[in-house]
């Protein structure tokens, strides 16, 4: 996984966990290979800017990607796509939803121009789900078919909506929900970064608030897929926060485990219920 490679220049290993404890927010993130890939093509990063008045502003930043192309083509697609949406979210003077727009335009193109430049990896591309947090408001950017919930009072709620064909048909009445789950072009995306040298980005600010004991979490098909939306909300009702994610990690794969698997949470804690983490690395934007 990228991030993990990008603040300690090490290998990943097969399984990865990182916690961060930032005033009243606790975020984890866990990704797995599967049990039939031989690479990690998926990528994820909770960034906190290390200049308060930036904080204020434009608050944390929480990604996944998931790539394609083969070849480890989608592994450096996805790479790409949240290292330049990190960057350039925070280089903008602006809104957070026009400041997420201009990031993931500039990751499209920057992954589009990469492709064109080597024929091994002609065709690669991503999908990325990116949420900034500001205080007790979420700001969304979305492309392709990883997701982002919303846990509130013990409620899941499907913030983002897939760029499928199959999403299409159920939009059209064509199928239902329930026959999508198993329609075999189920992950046929319709919408994918660094595909072509546009790309049309879902951007808006969630009119949910995110407050105390709330959670969000951002994930990759490879484990969404496995489960109902009540199954998800049973494992995000496990107190500590890394161990939820973890067991879904365990689950999906017991259950195939046929892609790669990342799952990125985070919470906000009741400051009076705050308990100190484990010192941890945290990453800075200039």
């Amino acid at each position: 996984m990228f991030w993990k490679k990008w603040l300690s220049g090490g290998e990943p290993k097969p399984t990865e966990e990182h916690s961060i404890r930032e005033e009243d927010l606790r975020a984890v993130v866990v990704t797995d290979v599967g049990r039939v890939r031989t690479n990690n093509e998926d990528a994820a990063r909770f960034v906190r800017p290390s200049k308060i008045l930036i904080r204020i502003q434009k608050g944390f930043l929480a990604l996944v990607a998931d790539g394609m192309g083969g070849h480890a083509a989608g592994e450096i697609a996805s790479q790409m796509a949240v290292e330049t949406i990190a960057k350039a979210y925070y280089q903008q003077e602006d809104t957070p939803e026009s400041s997420l727009f201009v990031a993931f335009a500039k990751a499209n193109r920057a992954i589009w121009q990469t492709a064109n430049k080597n024929v091994m990896q002609k065709g690669m591309g991503t999908t990325c789900t990116a949420v900034a947090i500001c205080q007790n408001r979420l700001y969304m950017a979305h492309v392709g078919d990883s997701r982002l919930y919303l846990f509130k009072d013990g409620q899941l709620i499907q913030l983002s909506t897939d760029h499928t064909y199959v999403q299409e048909l159920i939009q059209q009445g064509v199928i239902s929900a329930e026959e999508a789950e198993k329609h075999p072009d189920r992950n046929m995306l319709t919408r994918a970064m660094g595909t072509h040298n546009k790309v049309e980005v879902d951007v808006q600010a969630i009119s949910t608030l995110f407050e105390n004991n709330d959670r969000i979490m951002l994930c990759s098909d490879g484990l969404y897929d496995y489960f109902s939306l009540a199954e998800i909300a049973t494992f995000l009702t496990i107190p500590a926060l890394n161990e939820a994610a973890q067991q879904m990690v365990d689950a999906a794969k017991q259950r195939g485990g046929h892609d790669n698997i990342t799952v990125l949470l985070v919470e906000r804690v009741n400051p009076e219920e705050f308990q100190p983490a484990k010192p941890t690395e945290n990453i800075d934007i200039p």
